[in-house]
């Protein structure tokens, strides 16, 4: 198996590197990466100022590797299109240094790079580490390889866009593993206003958490009560319900 391996927080990250140890077992791995931290950019692609693309040596035993001056989705289109001699058989994305959940989703770097990967027809998995402060790689480093035989012995996770959540808790303290539903996370942002050397303003944005419901079935109780969250997501936006209603809004001379 040909498995590409990008993230979000960068190539020199704790976690694609706990990532790439974790997956070895499973096949030919691939990384090509950010340069530098990338989080919360979204599925954006550079358009209008060339990508620096550099042939990392030493990454790991066995492991080709690229650092991209551009964001998670770009490491995966040139990753798949020009990069690469072989076709991947499965993107991983990740390990995220924190959670993606709920609606965390729409602005992750690290979602986004599985998305792209999954519009390139390529079965594609996003993994993050939930929690904050001191983060237990070493509690995804035992899950990982676990989660990955789990999915490739059950077909119709195996070739679909899965969003994973670890939480960064002691080993025996976690639940399980539950498949869910993408939940509802919000912030409360604050912006903090500052001047930089020349008397200019800027602003810094910040935000916790806001207390929402969310469903028992939502990754977000999932992770709150320790378990390793499954999402099947999918990149179709398109609402449904509302198609079904046969809304008329043809005009009337």
């Amino acid at each position: 198996m040909n498995i590409l391996v990008t993230n979000d927080d960068g190539i020199d990250a704790v976690g694609i590197k706990t990532l790439v140890d974790s997956l070895k077992a499973f096949g030919n791995i691939y990384v090509v990466a950010p340069d530098s931290e990338k989080s919360a950019v979204g599925h954006g692609i550079t358009m209008h100022q060339p990508l620096r693309v550099k042939s990392i040596e030493g990454f790991s035993e066995g492991v080709k590797a690229w650092s991209v001056s551009g964001t998670p989705s770009d490491c995966v289109k040139i990753g798949v299109e020009h990069l690469l001699e072989v076709r991947p058989d499965m993107l991983v994305s990740g390990i995220n240094n924190g959670g993606n959940l709920g609606t965390d989703v729409l602005y992750s770097g690290t979602v986004s790079a599985a998305v792209e990967g999954a519009l390139h027809r390529i079965p594609s998995m996003a993994l993050s580490l939930a929690g904050s402060g001191q983060l237990k790689y070493d509690v995804a480093s035992h899950y990982v390889p676990r989660l990955f035989e789990e999915i490739l012995n059950h077909e119709e996770l195996k070739s679909s866009l899965l969003n994973i959540n670890i939480p960064s808790v002691e080993l025996e303290d976690v639940k399980g593993i539950k498949i869910t539903e993408l939940g509802v996370q919000r912030y409360k942002n604050s912006f903090v206003k500052r001047e930089d050397p020349m008397g200019r303003d800027y602003y810094w944005m910040s935000g916790v958490p806001e207390q929402l419901e969310n469903r028992e079935e939502s990754d977000v109780i999932a992770i709150a009560n320790k378990h390793i969250s499954v999402t099947p997501l999918q990149f179709d936006l398109t609402n449904y319900g509302l198609l079904e209603k046969n809304i008329n809004l043809g005009f009337r001379k």
